[in-house]
């Protein structure tokens, strides 16, 4: 698997299809690209942790197109999983990278997977953090109803806008607050947070593929974090399980009951995706 040129920490940009994408690299090694979910930035994937970089792999990661520092794209519909999944090749690109390991979180995985369908090539492992995109059951009026007036919320009144559309976070009572300022946090963090509104009304309408039989044709070792349903019921855990199942050679990881889901844990997630980067070296 190439590695692409020795890094030690820089900033760069990658331009693609009228879009500015803002990134940054760390580290020499195995190649992993990490992917972040609607409405959040690239420090939302991994929480900060540097074990990645420390432990021989090379770590890019990019705000996705209208988020962070991100540019918005060239029209407020072109924020669609085919959108961005092209950004993602643009990265693999820019970098020269043959292949690499795809670390995604919600937006994030449904962008690896639809990616990786349509370039199986470029991909030497997957890392899916909760995804919630269920091809067999799709968005409800009610749902997009939702997604519409939380970027309405955003669209007129900002972050303040979002949370009073968001209401209060459908999790036990010592998460709320907790869940509460991480979404403040990770509103605050965009240049174009019109752009992001924009994503709303787009992403949710968006199918990064059409059958969950597809997954069947990727075969790169691949790993499925889930969270458990009362701490994270944006994405359920039945929706985890049928990724795994379908994933030839996937296994899936959840937190034990009653504690904070993986996907919050930063160094235990790198841990995770530094055992599939050893697979897919192997």
């Amino acid at each position: 698997m190439a590695s692409g040129p020795a890094t030690t920490s820089s900033a760069l940009t990658v331009d693609r299809d009228g879009v500015r994408l803002a990134a940054a690299q760390s580290g020499a090694g195995i190649p992993v690209v990490l992917m972040h979910g609607l409405t959040a930035t690239r420090r939302y994937v991994l929480m900060g942790s540097r074990a990645l970089e420390r432990s021989g792999h090379h770590v890019i990661a990019y705000d996705a197109r209208g988020h962070g520092e991100s540019t918005p794209a060239p029209t407020p519909t072109a924020y669609g999983y085919p959108d961005l999944a092209g950004d993602l090749i643009g990265v693999l690109d820019r970098l020269e990278l043959a292949r690499a390991v795809l670390v995604g979180a919600s937006m994030g995985a449904h962008t690896a997977v639809g990616a990786t369908l349509a370039h199986p090539e470029r991909v030497a492992g997957l890392v899916l953090v909760t995804p919630a995109y269920d091809p067999g059951h799709p968005a409800t009026p009610e749902s997009l109803a939702r997604w519409d007036r939380l970027a309405a919320g955003l669209r007129s009144a900002g972050v303040d806008g979002f949370l009073a559309a968001y209401g209060e976070p459908d999790v036990p009572p010592p998460w709320r607050d907790t869940v509460k300022r991480v979404i403040r946090q990770r509103l605050s963090a965009h240049r174009y947070p019109l752009a992001v509104a924009d994503a709303l009304r787009v992403v949710p309408r968006s199918r990064p593929f059409a059958a969950l039989a597809e997954l069947q044709r990727i075969s790169v070792p691949a790993l499925v974090v889930g969270s458990r349903d009362e701490a994270d019921p944006g994405h359920p855990l039945a929706v985890a399980r049928a990724y795994a199942a379908a994933l030839p050679q996937a296994r899936l990881v959840v937190e034990e009951a009653g504690r904070s889901p993986l996907a919050w844990q930063g160094g235990q997630l790198s841990g995770l995706v530094a055992e599939v980067a050893a697979r897919a070296l192997g």
